[in-house]
């Protein structure tokens, strides 16, 4: 499949979803253009000028009505909550983990007053950045997210394994343990334990591998909540472009390489 066949199939899909949505009478694009755009951001894991030259470039034609740059990217922190119309169901159970993501080399903290991340340590490692966190239902779809600075512990993120206390067990490390308790839904997991939750271990290795999603340039909390958005929302959409692939031993093979950019 050519890029350019990719990208009309992938409005396709989005338009599907997002056709009820109404087109505000002064845009220039309709709802599922600007999703589809913002999926292509996501997907290609480039800064926001790299991406406006790669698509002006070579795929104007796809949208003759595309706006400036600055004003597109507007367009996605402004409807970042579109991507919430592909979440995944929850299942019986998920799990839950956290993901730092670099937003500047720690050496360079504290010169520019634009600053928005904060140092932590991911991976053993000292970063400058976020913090994401996601819940992935068994089949490996991405069911909710949340972030904070990288500085943050990850039990900030419990209430958003609590939304889910009536509907679904979360299996988590024993990082997002809290001083003041856990939901009721959360299952800590010791390390060797639950080998289940692996899975949480390789939608982040795609992500990572795919779309560049360790290391971002964003300087506007907006615009870095919008890419995480789009990039959990691009994921599942990826994912179940031609179903979910299982062996005859019942594991599910996710996989969006054959889509990189």
């Amino acid at each position: 499949m050519s890029t350019e066949d990719f990208i009309i199939e992938l409005f396709w899909r989005v338009d599907a979803v997002l056709g009820a949505v109404p087109k505000h009478s002064q845009a220039s694009l309709y709802p599922g253009e600007v999703v589809t755009l913002a999926l292509l951001f996501a997907l290609k894991g480039v800064g926001p000028r790299v991406f406006s030259r790669w698509l002006t470039r070579d795929y104007r034609s796809l949208f003759p009505k595309l706006p400036e740059r600055t004003r597109l990217f507007r367009l996605f922190a402004t409807h970042r909550d579109w991507a919430d119309f592909f979440l995944a169901s929850p299942t019986t159970w998920g799990v839950a983990d956290s993901y730092g993501i670099e937003l500047l080399h720690p050496m360079r903290e504290g010169r520019s007053p634009q600053q928005i991340g904060r140092k932590g340590k991911s991976n053993h490692r000292w970063i400058v950045g976020g913090k994401l966190a996601h819940i992935v239902n068994q089949l490996g779809l991405i069911v909710a997210w949340d972030c904070s600075t990288a500085n943050a512990h990850d039990s900030v993120f419990q209430a958003l394994i609590g939304d889910f206390q009536d509907e679904m067990m979360v299996l988590t490390d024993t990082g997002l343990h809290g001083k003041a308790g856990d939901p009721p839904n959360m299952k800590r997991c010791a390390r060797g334990t639950w080998n289940v939750r692996m899975i949480v271990e390789t939608v982040q290795a795609m992500l990572t591998t795919v779309c560049h999603f360790k290391h971002m340039s964003h300087r506007c909390w907006t615009q870095f909540m919008a890419r995480l958005a789009f990039t959990m929302t691009m994921f599942n959409v990826l994912v179940l472009w031609d179903g979910l692939q299982v062996d005859t031993d019942g594991v599910i093979h996710l996989s969006i390489a054959p889509f990189s950019l």
